[in-house]
């Protein structure tokens, strides 16, 4: 059957979410190099990153953040200030504590002993990646080729006022899609079956009909198998797989999806 509609997974899909945090990390490590002579900015890179996932997978809210798909470097900047649910409420409060914690903590691990420091290097990350929205080169011609013959749809996992912040700090991209579904608004994140089965019902289409685009094979990957939909792997970076997670396709760039929806 025709495919009448593509769902597009956000990070590292459309956006290089992977760069605007590396280059975020880099800059506040070199700010924190500045002030310490001999601190080298890659070790605390490693540190920071390290003391973060330990502690944010120390939270009672971890479940919960791993059910919505929210990794600890978002964590690092995300405010928690929208969403229903009572676990958004727990981390807008968690937040603050938690980017001054992983700063500290990771200063600490490379014998620098500053809790000032960590609470400026905390507010710094987040402006440095605030200021950092990186869209792929061929984002907007790829979404200017399949606009107006498909239905898009932007299918994300993460917290609802971060999602709608990256989206925001890229005016023009959100216009592009007819839906947009992020994870921490239903309730549920990819892979779960009832997200997908959510974006089906608002495209009106069965599994067949539509194609579903992201880097994750955890969770675009093996969610759009697990309901039939013909999955898309974008491995811009030669990533090896194993035969556990197995997509229909497998492609480099964004520009080989207007062959495989036959327009």
């Amino acid at each position: 059957m025709a495919i009448q509609a593509i769902l597009f997974d956000l990070d590292d899909t459309l956006l290089w979410d992977d760069r605007s945090v590396k280059e975020a990390f880099q800059a506040t490590c070199a700010a924190a190099a500045e002030r310490y002579e001999g601190l080298d900015p890659a070790l605390l890179e490693e540190a920071v990153r390290r003391e973060a996932r330990a502690l944010y997978e120390s939270y009672e809210t971890f479940p919960f953040t791993k059910q919505i798909g929210i990794n600890p470097f978002e964590g690092l900047w995300a405010r928690f200030s929208q969403g229903e649910q009572e676990e958004f409420r727990k981390l807008e409060k968690l937040a603050p504590g938690y980017r001054k914690a992983s700063w500290a903590r990771g200063l600490k691990a490379l014998g620098v002993d500053d809790e000032e420091l960590g609470f400026q290097l905390g507010e710094r990350f987040g402006a440095e990646r605030r200021a950092r929205p990186i869209v792929y080169e061929e984002t907007f011609e790829v979404l200017n080729d399949l606009k107006g013959k498909v239905q898009l749809l932007l299918l994300t996992n993460g917290s609802p006022d971060l999602q709608r912040e990256k989206l925001d700090g890229v005016p023009e991209l959100a216009g592009y899609f007819d839906h947009i579904v992020i994870s921490g608004s239903f309730g549920q994140g990819k892979p779960a079956a009832s997200i997908f089965h959510h974006a089906m019902e608002l495209l009106g289409i069965s599994p067949d009909q539509g194609l579903m685009v992201g880097d994750k094979l955890t969770t675009d990957i093996l969610g759009a198998n697990g309901v039939g939909m013909k999955s898309v792997w974008i491995n811009r970076h030669g990533v090896s797989r194993s035969d556990e997670i197995v997509p229909a396709t497998e492609i480099v760039s964004l520009r080989q999806i207007r062959g495989l929806a036959g327009l």
